[in-house]
């Protein structure tokens, strides 16, 4: 598996990834978020454009999972990973998830963040085995820039389901290059 920047081309197919990552919601009642459009190609190219979308690609050089990052109040923050689910429990989801830490500790940020559901088995159990916690509203790492995007998420429909913000630190696990 290969994780690279993403090529113009390749955009409709992430969104032919996110299509089928959202399937397994239906099995957990949530078809809102199954039938959820994927982001706009435009955006998708924004992204793009701006270094900040990678897929991991097969032995075709074919994405199969991609990752979108922005950066949140001094933390990389993961706006989207998607696993295509034929390629699902091979450690790609977690790849690209390293592939972002060691970027962003490079860039001198501190920590990675992201929002997920907090009952969704591939959701945020996945990513407290990846070393990432739950931040309490007291926390003071829940910043305002996470707030904003969980107001975001709940005006789109996203806190019909218990969710959470949660970050992973970076500071002295990767080495400054």
């Amino acid at each position: 598996m290969r994780i690279r920047a993403a090529a113009p081309a390749e955009l409709p197919l992430l969104q032919d990834i996110e299509r089928a990552a959202g399937e397994p919601f239906r099995s957990l009642g949530m078809a809102v978020i199954a039938d959820d459009e994927p982001l706009p190609l435009d955006v998708l190219d924004a992204y793009r454009r701006a270094g900040r979308a990678w897929v991991a690609a097969d032995e075709a050089d074919r994405p199969v999972a991609y990752l979108l990052t922005d950066t949140v109040d001094g933390a990389a923050h993961i706006e989207q990973v998607s696993v295509h689910p034929a390629a699902a429990r091979r450690g790609i989801g977690r790849s690209l998830i390293e592939h972002l830490a060691a970027d962003a500790a490079r860039r001198g940020l501190t920590a990675l963040t992201l929002t997920t559901f907090t009952e969704v088995p591939w959701n945020a159990p996945y990513y407290t085995r990846l070393g990432f916690r739950a931040l309490a509203e007291s926390d003071p790492h829940l910043t305002s820039g996470l707030r904003a995007i969980q107001q975001d998420e709940a005006a789109h429909g996203l806190a019909t389901w218990p969710r959470v913000c949660m970050r992973r630190e970076l500071v002295g696990v990767y080495p400054v290059a």
